[in-house]
């Protein structure tokens, strides 16, 4: 395969051109290697190399001016902005950096095209007057500061370009400009002749700049274009170079360099299409190992990313039979690990707080980086989680952590309202602790030393601009200025250029050959770019200034994938088959404009992952020896209502709870959870009743214990929530739900008394264990459990367990007893209460007939929900005592269950949860 630079070269040899006395200007430094290369093939005797530039650099010696950095810029600028802005109108750096930044874009394409700046920033100032304003009478202070802004342009344009010149330094626009002013004196001084080659969408300053070059034979310009899409108008591929074979008035006499057929000639395209980006990562890794093995070598294989944040999990997909690898493009530094630590110490810092939220602490403690530095994470972590601590203040962790450890506290959680030249140099020294902490750690740790290596330079860069410049007042302003740098840095790879498999961005591609080309993320809003205006000019006033629009960015975007494919021989043409408005949309147009010329053979196809099937299948799990041991020892100390209803409810819960003794993982309750509440409620009202057992109440002991409810739920809360807040947010509706209920119950108590009932306390929270025979299983069981309370109503005993959820009456009741053991939501409640009034009378702590139920603080109006035995679903007569009989029917259900779990035989079977 010729590429398109051994073409030119093949043609600048054939015009006898000496090559030592060529300077070449290419569109990217990257490009330059690969011309270096080539150009041993060409020469032919000892000489000096060439001059190899890109086409800034060119543009910069012309100029005389060095580019500097987005972030400097912006600090330039603020310091211009200062000098024209009345002092009480001053913006803070922060603000001002939100609309400059945009701005500054603004300047940098008006300079490249060489537009009049008072033409056009005092035309923008009119519209804006004319379209919103220009009615109003009287102009509120918001109609003037927004006027006043677009009348200003033009001043913030005047003096930040005169400050940039007087430090030679520049934007890119700038630079540009300037260069179009050297051009007339660089000519006269050289005696070189430039080679243009590869470009396209020429800026109005890099057309002037060529076009002088051309007409005094100091140049030659070669176009990578072909006569498909010359030839064909509507072709977006060429919009440029049609422009400038028709307009430049070099060509009127000379010929238009390098046009090709090559695009026409047989080409294998395969379009995939995967779900996902994920998906197009993995395919790509099993497409790579497929090539490698049929051509044994990639050298000429280039992937190329439509989506550039694809480059990590690309390169962890390539598989492992791939040799050299060249990675173009540089890692977005916002993509490093250490990245989301900063992130997350600025989150906290960026505004004074003396608490910090739990979550926050565990997440830096725990995070990668500083767990090569930090011992006391996990004790903290415990600590915290135990103890229920929501917020924690810089000394509640210093408690909490080793005496190693306590000065990596105060770099992480100090205070960072101080001094921001400190907090800066806190950022440096947290990096070289880190750092010092890799060299403890046997594994080898290059690429996350390199990771320290790119931030401890980021954060240097920060630290010179403020000692400058002195406008980071605040780590808010830190925050957005470490951001800003986060999302143009990179983190650059180092490898051979010219050997191995290339994996590059779609700029990095340009006036580059490979035979094998995949391209990832060819989707609308990708490839193209789609529409976005980030700009304060208009389209229509971009359109009058024959500024870019997205039309032209469009046509960029189809010039470099059209390039890409137009010497291939294979073809990959890869797009996400589900549509994501934030990743772009439904497959490219380019792929659809491929599928209607009709040219190439093309095969489409989708992929999917290879997903095993699975099959949702209950779990069942035998009964081994260890297991019936188990389940032995558990038997001997007691079987509780709750862990039977559970075992009804889902037998395999209750193996790996009372079996396998698997515990849920404990986390901070922030908002006071259900069975939280229902503990407080019941301890609440033991205070209250169990000084009174065996007594008769009377209305005067029941006020007093509401004229304790405050201090009493104030306590349990503690004991039972430990450290957490209940003074404000949800958890204080909670403990104000908690106190109404304890009135309303005790409100109720009272309204019971007033009628003439007497009611005495028997028992408050009655511990039970006992017994049972059962012969079928050779060996102990017991039964266990606490009654919340029995008393005597009128002289009838009841056995009452609170609940501080919602019962209805409907689930006290039972009509066949076969189904008690089956129905978990059904009959529940009901095994509970009927399990206390069983151990009750088997300790002969009753005397039938009894009655046993629930009372509902959510349901409380319904008052005392009693058990209940029904002779039919609909019939209206109930037997509410529970009896001698009551007890043989509940009896025989309880041995049936127990002996249900404790045969060997019967496995534990997952039931489906509702």
């Amino acid at each position: 395969m010729n590429t398109f630079i051994e073409n030119v070269l093949q043609d600048l040899k054939n015009k006898d051109f000496t090559f030592s006395e060529l300077i070449f200007i290419l569109p990217s430094k990257r490009a330059g290697v690969f011309l270096k290369s080539r150009l041993q093939n060409y020469i032919s005797e000892t000489s000096f190399a060439p001059e190899i530039v890109s086409i800034e650099d060119f543009v910069q010696e012309l100029a005389q001016l060095r580019q500097i950095s987005g972030v400097e810029l912006l600090f330039e600028f603020y310091s211009s902005y200062k000098k024209i802005i009345p002092h009480n109108r001053i913006e803070s750096f922060d603000t001002f950096s939100k609309w400059a930044q945009i701005l500054v874009q603004d300047f940098n394409e008006i300079d490249r095209y060489l537009i009049p700046t008072q033409q056009i920033f005092d035309y923008l100032g009119a519209i804006q007057e004319l379209n919103h304003w220009s009615l109003e009478n009287q102009k509120t202070e918001l109609v003037t500061n927004y006027l006043n802004f677009w009348k200003s342009l033009k001043s913030y344009y005047n003096q930040f370009t005169n400050d940039l010149i007087s430090k030679e330094t520049g934007y890119q626009g700038l630079i540009y400009k300037e260069a179009t002013e050297h051009v007339e004196s660089y000519i006269q001084n050289t005696k070189h002749t430039h080679i243009f080659l590869g470009f396209n969408a020429l800026n109005s300053a890099e057309d002037l700049i060529i076009q002088e070059l051309l007409q005094n034979n100091k140049a030659n310009i070669y176009w990578d274009t072909d006569f498909h899409f010359m030839d064909n108008k509507n072709h977006t591929t060429s919009l440029f170079t049609r422009q400038y074979r028709q307009k430049w008035p070099f060509y009127k006499t000379n010929s238009f360099d390098c046009i090709t057929s090559t695009y026409s000639t047989k080409k294998n395209i395969n379009i995939i299409g995967c779900p996902k980006s994920i998906g197009q990562c993995k395919y790509v890794g099993n497409l790579l190992k497929k090539l490698s093995l049929e051509n044994n070598s990639l050298n000429s294989t280039a992937v190329v990313l439509g989506d550039e944040q694809l480059l990590t999990p690309v390169l962890n997909a390539l598989p492992a039979v791939i040799g050299a690898v060249n990675v173009t493009m540089g890692l977005p530094l916002k993509y490093i690990p250490i990245a989301s630590l900063f992130e997350q110490l600025f989150t906290i810092h960026k505004i004074k707080i003396e608490r910090f939220y739990y979550k926050d602490v565990i997440a830096i403690l725990s995070h990668q980086m500083i767990q090569y530095i930090f011992e006391s994470s996990e004790n903290i972590t415990k600590t915290i989680q135990k103890n229920n601590i929501s917020y924690l203040s810089i000394d509640d962790i210093l408690k909490l952590s080793k005496e190693s450890d306590k000065d990596i506290i105060q770099l992480l959680f100090g205070d960072w309202q101080i001094s921001i030249g400190q907090n800066i140099n806190n950022c440096i020294k947290l990096i070289h602790l880190v750092k010092d902490g890799f060299e403890n750690v046997k594994a080898e740790k290059r690429l996350e030393l390199e990771y320290l290596y790119r931030f401890n330079t980021l954060f240097n860069e920060i630290a010179s601009l403020n000692l400058k410049f002195g406008f980071i007042t605040d780590a808010s302003v830190l925050f957005s200025v470490y951001k800003e740098l986060l999302s143009v840095e990179t983190l650059d790879f180092q490898g051979e250029p010219l050997e191995g498999l290339q994996i590059m961005g779609m700029l990095e591609s340009r006036v580059l050959d490979f035979e094998t080309v995949i391209i990832t993320s060819v989707n609308e809003g990708i490839l193209p770019g789609g529409k976005t205006n980030n700009s304060f000019i208009p389209f229509d006033v971009k359109i009058e200034n024959n500024l870019p629009t997205y039309k032209e960015k469009d046509a960029v975007y189809a010039y470099h994938f059209y390039s890409l494919i137009q010497r291939a021989k294979n073809i990959y043409l890869i797009y996400n088959t589900e549509v994501d408005t934030l990743k772009g949309g439904e497959k490219s147009r380019f792929i659809t404009q491929l599928e209607v010329e009709g040219i190439h053979n093309i095969k489409h196809k989708i992929i999917s992952p290879k997903t095993p099937k699975i099959n949702n299948k209950p779990i069942v799990i035998k009964k081994n020896k260890d297991v019936i041991y188990k389940l032995k020892t558990y038997a001997n100390k007691g079987f509780s209502p709750s862990s039977l209803t559970n075992y009804m409810r889902n037998p395999v819960d209750f193996y790996f709870e009372k079996i396998l003794d698997v515990k849920n993982t404990e986390e901070v309750e922030e908002t006071v959870a259900a069975n939280t509440l229902g503990t407080v409620v019941h301890n609440s009202l033991e205070d209250f009743y169990k000084p009174f057992e065996n007594k008769f109440l009377q209305i005067e002991d029941i006020k007093k214990m509401k004229s304790l409810i405050d201090i009493t739920i104030t306590k349990h809360f503690t004991k039972e929530y430990k450290q957490g807040d209940i003074t404000s947010g949800k958890n204080l509706i909670i403990f104000e739900i908690a106190k109404r209920y304890i009135v309303n119950f005790l409100n109720s108590e009272i309204e019971l008394l007033k009628k003439g009932n007497t009611l005495k306390i028997v028992a408050i929270e009655v511990d039970n264990t006992v017994a049972i025979d059962i012969p079928e299983l050779d060996f102990s069981i017991n039964l266990t459990g606490k009654v919340d309370r029995v008393d005597e109503l009128n002289g009838v005993t009841r056995i009452i367990d609170y609940k501080s959820g919602k019962v209805e009456q409907s689930n006290m009741e039972i009509v066949d007893w076969d189904l008690l053991n089956t129905d978990y939501k059904k009959y529940s409640k009901s095994f509970q209460v009927l399990c206390y009034a069983y151990m009750m009378k088997k300790q002969n702590l009753i005397n039938l007939p009894v009655e046993a139920g629930i009372i509902s603080f959510k349901n409380l109006k319904n008052g005392f929900l009693k058990f209940s035995e029904k002779e039919s679903t609909h019939s209206r007569k109930k037997n509410q005592q529970i009896t001698e009989e009551t007890l043989q029917n509940f009896e025989k259900q309880l041995k049936s269950i127990i002996i249900e779990i404790c045969n060997p035989e019967k496995k534990f079977e997952e039931k489906e949860l509702d």
